[in-house]
């Protein structure tokens, strides 16, 4: 909803467009664990692909 244009959005999008209910299930996982690498990347210092941050 908010970062439309980031690559996890681009990934989940393109892989749900033709996907089943069983399929989008499993794939909500495979985001969590996307995100949860993601979160560790950005906790060690490296900004996300296509995120914009905001100054604090």
């Amino acid at each position: 909803m908010f970062q439309k244009e980031s690559a996890l959005a681009h990934w989940y999008r393109g892989r749900t467009v033709d996907a089943g209910h069983g399929t989008r299930t499993s794939l909500i996982v495979a985001m969590a664990r996307k995100l949860l690498i993601e979160l560790w990347r950005f906790v060690t210092g490296q900004a996300p692909v296509g995120v914009a941050l905001r100054p604090a």
